[in-house]
């Protein structure tokens, strides 16, 4: 996975986790109407790019990543994390064919 496609990642895994408990604790407590109305698209917005950007990686669909990407919610964190994993065991790396 690309550098540039690592940091979209990031940042969409970021704001879907945040924007979710942003949007549970509002509900759970003053539920107010400003906070769902920006709330709510930020993370439905956030949760397809999440989807977008694991779709996009090569190597997503070997290491598993792909499917927790749909979890909503830490769906991103989840595929960040498994495709740390994966590239830290090498998985990820280009082969050498020499």
């Amino acid at each position: 996975m690309s550098a540039a496609h690592l940091g979209v990642l990031r940042v969409a895994a970021a704001v879907e986790m945040l924007s979710l408990v942003m949007l549970l604790g509002n509900l759970f407590t003053v539920h107010t109407r400003a906070i769902t109305t920006f709330g709510g698209p930020a993370h439905g917005m956030a949760y397809l790019v999440v989807i977008a950007a694991v779709s996009m990686a090569p190597a997503a669909a070997g290491s598993g990543a792909r499917w927790r990407a749909f979890v909503p919610g830490v769906g991103g964190m989840l595929a960040l994390r498994r495709l740390r994993r994966a590239d830290s065991a090498g998985a990820l790396r280009p082969r050498r064919t020499s």
